[in-house]
């Protein structure tokens, strides 16, 4: 329930960053924003506007209009229909803004975590880049990469000597 101006009326409402952090990412929807990282700041102003930032995990990532969207739906599920949703580019997104229990979502999905993301600041490595990248469904690190790119830009296509089943990995940024 919410008040003429927007804000919700009862102490037992949700808050509007626990409503804005059950959305699930567009291409990652084991995830939810806040555990990909992307969700930054969520607050809620006295006259009942509500401002939600986020970071787009790349600039020109296509899925930025669907997080929009799918927030200002689901916040106004929950009685918050006065939403401005701001992109925030600095500090860019690092896939190290990943939660632990993100992690955890992507593995128990199928998919493989990204390593930490390398050293900002420095020399960019233009040649190839060799990681361990460990097998989300059997553990095993004798895998390999079967193409850079995945269903997404973000991520990577690998399969598991081992266990024999493809999988995909996020990379690291």
């Amino acid at each position: 329930m919410v008040t003429a101006s927007g804000a919700p009326t009862a102490s037992t409402a949700p808050t509007a960053r626990q409503v804005a952090e059950t959305v699930t990412d567009p291409e990652l929807p084991v995830l939810t924003l806040a555990d990909l990282g992307v969700l930054r700041e969520v607050t809620e102003r006295p006259d009942g506007l509500v401002v939600v930032a986020i970071t787009p995990t790349y600039t020109g990532c296509p899925a930025i209009e669907a997080m929009r969207d799918d927030l200002r739906a689901r916040l106004a599920e929950e009685g918050f229909t006065r939403v401005e949703i701001r992109t925030v580019l600095d500090p860019p997104w690092t896939s190290d803004w990943i939660s632990a229990a993100g992690r955890e979502k992507l593995r128990a999905a199928g998919i493989a975590p990204p390593s930490p993301a390398p050293p900002s600041g420095g020399p960019v490595n233009l040649g190839p880049i060799h990681r361990l990248v460990r097998c989300p469904r059997c553990g095993s690190a004798d895998t390999v990469t079967l193409s850079a790119f995945g269903s997404t830009a973000c991520k990577s296509l690998h399969r598991c000597h081992a266990c024999g089943e493809p999988f995909e990995r996020v990379k690291e940024i």
